[in-house]
């Protein structure tokens, strides 16, 4: 009985600190963002995923550079697109998260931080330390789409 247990422990304990709390396969493919060149592992909590119906996918830091890459691939149909949840690092579907823009935390490649969060409870959370509205993913992309153009004119 006791050697189970001693087993059962080491394998929970080899589980918990090799998964450094999130899975991060799409972090090992794409280990940086394929527009700007920041580490996805370093910006986990925002990053994103597009994965293509043609097979390819490409790995992001952020919903801005997500929209970057929507406005610069229009030929080309997403299948599946993730975003990071905030608090737990995971991926998850970007059109079901709750997103909060705006608030006191700096944003990821933006003046208006844009965040995903997997409960609508996490993102009222959010909002009440930090500020913000609450929104959905066509929103947020949206705005982030509309900075990325005013970009471009400058």
């Amino acid at each position: 009985m006791k050697k189970q247990h001693f087993w059962t422990l080491g394998i929970s304990l080899i589980l918990c600190f090799t998964g450094f709390g999130f899975a991060q396969e799409d972090i090992d493919q794409h280990p940086s963002c394929i527009h700007c060149g920041m580490d996805r592992l370093e910006y986990a909590h925002s990053r994103m995923l597009i994965e293509y119906q043609d097979g390819t996918s490409v790995g992001l830091c952020s919903i801005y550079c997500a929209a970057v890459e929507l406005v610069s691939n229009d030929g080309k149909t997403p299948e599946n697109i993730l975003v990071a949840d905030y608090n737990s690092k995971t991926l998850i579907n970007a059109k079901e998260a709750f997103w909060v823009i705006g608030g006191s935390k700096k944003g990821v490649m933006t003046q208006t931080a844009k965040w995903a969060f997997e409960s609508k409870k996490d993102a009222e959370t959010f909002i009440d330390e930090n500020g913000g509205e609450l929104t959905n993913f066509d929103n947020a992309l949206k705005f982030a789409k509309e900075e990325f153009e005013a970009k471009k004119k400058r």
